[in-house]
């Protein structure tokens, strides 16, 4: 980092001039980058959207030569990094290290090989609205700023799960640039909350089976050790980002888990491209955070500028993979969980603390009294098992009533063809049951847990219908939006509810008299009938379920409740005749 003179303030920064204590509000960082613009030909202030707040999204680009617009960056051959932060406002770290290093680049020239084959598109701040609820009291566990933002939007979301389901306008902004430029890797600058340790900053890559195998290997062989080193050469050694088993206790053992793609690391692994997490700690100094940030954002440009050509290739091979035919005949892993029969022991800079019982309310209660350094030899589970897989169509059939899911579809650059006339064909269909909504919200949304029925059956799909070919590079992204199984889809997100109500019930008087017809023509319906109550007391109990339950083994019950409306086609021949 640029140390400056007394007399050099003219592009100090707000955080520099708080004495390493202070983070910059909206206006003041607007300015900022505003001034650096002006102040070099190599940076270009602009902006990608607006919050609900009607606050403009903010974005810097760096590049050596000028090149401001994606077709001009491709064209000269850089590999494209973007750098996040704020997209938990209070967590402003990322922020003030963004600036400081574009600012020692750009306008005081220090290190400019950083930008000899890579631009920089750093986003200083994603929730604009979040972070100007501005204030000191807005991160318990975090020791500074001074004061700093709030974690989630103005409409209570919190971006860093809404990357899959698009639900805000900053996300939906979001995924526009970045389909826009897709850049080869991805840094998320967060702070921590959790158990107190050593460590300045913890990260997350994705090695585990999420992203095409190749490019996980170069993550796992490459990248990580690479930054991993430097960082301790900078005087920060880091730890990949780990829960413990049991909340607090570091001793209890650590897991390493596998991001899901509503989370930012993990929705660009699905997108065939590297993504880090930084993670510092909120105990920690706020210098001392922004200046290891500063630091593995510099060993990351270190580290492209050198591997660029390498990694453009391996993704331009995994997007021609997942949009071939070989990646549809494997089964697609759609979650995933901890291996616990696989562990090994790890070395864990730590601090020595105490686990009572609360005689206030019973709880443990983590004391960190002397914060005594200590080096414990911890057990950790670093390995994960694909435990929920699906067969990949070769097509998805999105009927025009679901134009929510087509307009999100189109945030994530997914590519559709509109049918100009209705089509009937054999698709795989699927039938919800034993459906459970959870019961308090999250994220707006209640999300649902279901079990599946799969048929292969004729279904007409009308006029202005969708048909989302998989011969493309968003295949994996398209299989956890659209393949119900998956705990990310639109499915599971409450997108489909509306089709799991029932919308027309029979009266008593009517179904009294048809139940005993019913059982008159068909006796097994009565031994069906009685097994039900046996196993199901609340049914026994229950006068209108069980009339219900004879109205939906009639010929009036609705066909068409629980039933997914996206159908799948399984033949590529099938697609190639519906196309003409």
């Amino acid at each position: 980092m640029v140390q400056l003179s007394a007399q050099d303030t003219a592009f100090q920064t707000y955080y520099e001039k708080s004495q390493y204590l202070g983070t910059p509000r909206y206006a003041e960082t607007i300015e900022f980058c505003k001034k650096i613009d002006k102040a070099s030909p190599k940076l270009k202030y602009t902006t990608f959207g607006k919050s609900p707040q009607g606050r403009d999204l903010p974005l810097l680009i760096a590049d050596k030569n000028g090149n401001f617009t994606p077709d001009a960056v491709r064209k000269s051959g850089n590999a494209v990094l973007l750098i996040e932060a704020c997209i938990h406002a209070g967590e402003s770290d990322g922020k003030d290290a963004g600036l400081l290093l574009l600012r020692d680049i750009a306008v005081y020239k220090k290190n400019m090989p950083l930008l000899d084959h890579v631009t920089i598109l750093f986003i200083p701040i994603l929730n604009t609205d979040g972070h100007e609820r501005f204030g000191p009291y807005n991160r318990i566990n975090q020791n500074g700023p001074e004061e700093m933002g709030w974690r989630t939007t103005a409409q209570n979301l919190n971006l860093n799960r809404d990357f899959l389901k698009a639900d805000a306008p900053e996300m939906q902004a979001w995924l526009r640039l970045y389909n826009a430029w897709l850049p080869e890797f991805f840094v998320d600058c967060h702070v921590t909350d959790g158990a107190d340790f050593q460590y300045t900053m913890t990260y997350a890559l994705e090695t585990k089976g999420n992203m095409e195998k190749n490019l996980s290997a170069w993550t796992a062989d490459v990248c990580e050790p690479y930054l991993v080193s430097e960082m301790k050469k900078s005087g920060y050694p880091v730890f990949p980002y780990v829960q413990f088993r049991n909340w607090h206790d570091p001793r209890s053992g650590l897991t390493i888990g596998v991001a899901p793609p509503m989370l930012s690391q993990g929705y660009t692994a699905v997108q065939n491209r590297p993504g880090l997490l930084i993670e510092t700690h909120m105990l920690k100094p706020y210098k001392a955070r922004v200046t290891s940030t500063y630091n593995m954002l510099e060993h990351t440009l270190e580290l492209l500028n050198k591997e660029f050509t390498t990694l453009q290739t391996l993704i331009l091979k995994a997007d021609e993979y997942s949009s071939g035919e070989v990646f549809r005949k494997e089964p697609f892993p759609v979650n995933f969980a901890e291996l616990n029969t696989d562990s090994t022991k790890v070395e864990f800079l730590g601090f020595e603390y105490t686990i009572d019982t609360s005689d206030l309310t019973g709880g443990l209660w983590f004391k960190y009294n002397n914060r005594k350094p200590t080096v414990w030899q911890l057990t950790m589970f670093p390995n994960c098992i694909a435990d929920k897989f699906v067969s990949l169509p070769e097509a998805y059939l999105i009927p025009p009533q679901c134009s929510s899911i087509i307009d999100g579809l189109r945030f994530h650059g997914v590519k559709m063809t509109k049918l100009n006339h209705e089509v009937t064909c054999t698709v795989k269909s699927s039938r919800f049951t034993n459906i459970h909504w959870q019961q308090r919200p999250y994220e707006g949304h209640h999300k649902l847990t279901y079990e599946l029925i799969d048929t292969i059956e004729k279904q007409t799909f009308p006029a202005g219908t969708m048909i989302v070919d998989m011969n493309q590079r968003t295949a994996r992204v398209i299989a956890h939006l659209l393949e119900p199984a998956s705990p990310d889809s639109y499915a599971a997100w409450g997108f489909f509810d509306s089709y799991m109500e029932q919308k027309e019930y029979s009266e008593s008087y009517v179904m009294e008299t048809m139940a005993r017809e019913m059982i008159q023509k068909n006796p097994a319906l009565k031994t069906e009938f009685d097994q039900k109550k046996a196993s199901d007391k609340a049914f026994a109990s229950d006068p209108d379920a069980m009339l219900n339950w004879f109205y939906s083994k009639s010929a009036y019950w609705d066909n068409q409740l629980n039933l997914y409306p996206v159908g799948r086609i399984v033949k590529r021949s099938e697609v190639e005749k519906i196309k003409l």
